[in-house]
């Protein structure tokens, strides 16, 4: 009977109303064991070491041993698998379409987590696909993002992500 219905409503024009998009906050990505992991955490040092702020050479993907192993977690929550979401974060771009967008780049939860020590763990970041493109101005501005969340690993030359999020909508936060 639903079939039916559907197929009634798109033949007449009408669509059926899309599921609306969860506001996922991203303590929501990390499994129990991994939240209870990082609450029970020592305070970790954001020593500059040789690398000055603002230098953009190093990667996500540097790691000190010393970190607990929470801070290289790739555990999730499978339950976010093909969720429609809205998350706040920061990016880090990849890749730009011939305009000049960005099309693809990391989001993670806090600004300059490519310069900063340390970086999240790979299930505190997303890779963002967004074929639209988006103008990155700054990379310390937070955006909102609406789209299908997949628990997906994925490595680059820069860093591990647990998730991808195929966006249908990137656009400046604004303290939604």
């Amino acid at each position: 009977m639903l079939r039916l219905l559907s197929v009634l409503l798109l033949s007449l024009g009408l669509a059926l109303p899309a599921v609306a998009a969860q506001v996922v906050d991203w303590l929501d990505l990390l499994p129990e064991e991994d939240y209870q992991a990082m609450l029970d955490m020592p305070e970790i040092g954001h020593d500059w070491g040789e690398e000055a702020p603002g230098d953009f050479t190093s990667n996500l993907r540097n790691q000190d041993r010393d970190l607990p192993e929470v801070m290289y977690s790739t555990r999730v929550v499978e339950a976010m698998h093909d969720r429609a979401i809205q998350i706040g974060g920061y990016p880090v771009p990849l890749d730009t379409d011939a305009r000049g967008r960005y099309t693809s780049f990391f989001l993670v939860p806090w600004p300059g987590a490519c310069i900063h020590v340390p970086p999240p763990p790979p299930n505190q970041i997303i890779l963002v696909d967004y074929p639209a493109g988006f103008a990155i101005e700054d990379i310390y501005e937070p955006l909102w993002l609406t789209g299908q969340l997949r628990v997906e690993q994925t490595s680059n030359a820069l860093a591990d992500a647990s998730y991808r999020l195929r966006a249908d909508e990137v656009r400046p936060y604004q303290g939604e």
